[in-house]
């Protein structure tokens, strides 16, 4: 298990001496014709990227616009256009409301709409409780569409695929999740920086671990009597929580709700996170918390319902390109995070990235040795791209030049499902 520590900042690793790569693909081949290029976009845009023939589909239409020119900026205008239309019009949600199946045809991936249907100006997952054997979307979707439509928001409420104990993020339930979201953003056309995520229990610790685990998609987070899990020490005592959770939290507002006589979910486990979130913030700055624990509530809701505690983030908004951001992944698939991307991860070890936009340049602190396929998202709200950025890893530099916007970039961003997360350009910092 890993612990919060500074210690890790002071570890390097050898860079090799070299020219970094450049962010401008290779130019051997001849680029298709601007009519090949549309074509080829709309495909991309048409094909899922969670089926595992569309993935690959997707990576040889990537391979065929590497040839295409750097973008002008009027092109990286209009393409950005094409692309954000392209993909208002992928795969949607039933938006009649009431209960639907992701996968109809396998009565599977049940979801349940509500809230403001009509006009929402935002999206709030809410997460039901359960267990083994247990756990239904109804309670959650009854209980939270009243603090979704009094903030103008269409809520979904998922049920887990497998009802166990850690249902939420089972393998495929929260991929399922993260499917639910893109879907009900392009259906609804909801604003991608309000995205909130709010539950109950089980549900606390699903909004809790999904919530980190994709920290970069989320404006806000409501756990209420529900807890990251928690690891003991050899007295028995709790000691940490879980890895993927904690660091990556750094951007995201959380107001987490439990009484202190809950037996079905103990105080401790909450109270630990809350002091893991303040060894955070003691090294790194930033976590936007709030802990409201009270006495003699048991497992229930917190005093004026769940509303009370969604009012306390339902004003909040994504910071999708934040100044700072640390990351610990745990998840092989989940290859980006705000402006990052780590085609392969090194699991539960923590980064931390700064923007300097003054200087424009980049510094990330990793203590591993393996960058492999770790790149840098940019676009002109993240940096200058019309002058030098250098980049710099463990204090040495490794990359430096006028960022170059491509088509290939730009397009394999919007693989992220994710409107509020284009960018044209990928630098590649392959060591």
């Amino acid at each position: 298990m890993h612990r919060l520590g500074p210690s890790f900042l002071a570890l390097g690793i050898f860079i090799c001496a070299g020219v970094p790569l450049s962010a401008t693909p290779p130019q051997s081949e001849r680029a298709p014709s601007k009519r090949q290029q549309n074509k080829l976009v709309q495909e991309f845009l048409e094909l899922d990227a969670w089926l595992s023939p569309d993935r690959e589909r997707r990576e040889l239409i990537l391979e065929e616009l590497a040839n295409v020119p750097p973008l002008s900026d009027r092109q990286l205008k209009s393409w950005l256009k094409s692309i954000g239309k392209l993909w208002s019009k992928g795969p949607q949600l039933e938006k009649s409301g009431g209960r639907a199946y992701l996968w109809e045809e396998e009565k599977r991936g049940l979801y349940i709409v509500g809230g403001n249907t009509r006009s929402p100006k935002g999206l709030l997952i809410a997460m039901h409780g359960g267990g083994v054997g247990s756990g239904d979307a109804g309670p959650a979707a009854s209980n939270w569409a009243l603090p979704a439509d009094a903030h103008d928001l269409l809520m979904i409420a998922p049920q887990v695929l497998e009802k166990t104990e850690c249902g939420w993020t089972d393998a495929g339930t929260e991929e399922f999740v993260m499917q639910l979201i893109e879907r009900a953003c392009r259906t609804w056309d909801i604003d991608p920086e309000r995205v909130y995520l709010a539950g109950h229990s089980m549900g606390g610790y699903g909004s809790w671990t999904l919530g980190a685990h994709h920290a970069d998609r989320v404006a806000g987070l409501a756990p209420s009597a529900g807890a990251p899990t928690a690891f003991t020490g050899p007295s028995g005592t709790l000691e940490g929580i879980v890895e993927g959770v904690i660091p990556n939290l750094f951007n995201v507002p959380i107001r987490i709700y439990q009484s202190d006589d809950d037996v079905q979910v103990p105080p401790d486990a909450n109270r630990c996170a809350v002091k893991a979130l303040e060894a955070a913030r003691a090294i790194y700055g930033g976590y936007d918390f709030e802990y409201w624990e009270v006495t003699g509530r048991g497992h229930g809701r917190p005093p004026g319902g769940n509303q009370a505690l969604f009012d306390k983030i339902a004003d909040k908004l994504r910071v999708a390109r934040p100044s700072q951001l640390v990351w610990q992944p745990t998840l092989t698939w989940k290859k980006d995070f705000y402006w990052l991307r780590w085609e392969q991860p090194v699991l539960n070890t923590v980064l931390v990235a700064k923007l300097d936009r003054e200087k424009n340049e980049v510094r990330i602190q990793l203590p591993v040795a393996s960058t492999k396929g770790l790149s840098l998202w940019l676009d002109s709200a993240t940096l200058d791209l019309s002058t030098e950025v250098r980049i710099f890893l463990n204090e040495q530099q490794v990359w430096s030049g006028v960022p170059t916007p491509t088509l290939q970039s730009l397009l394999r961003s919007a693989e992220r499902g994710d409107r509020g997360h284009l960018y044209p350009v990928l630098i590649q910092l392959e060591l």
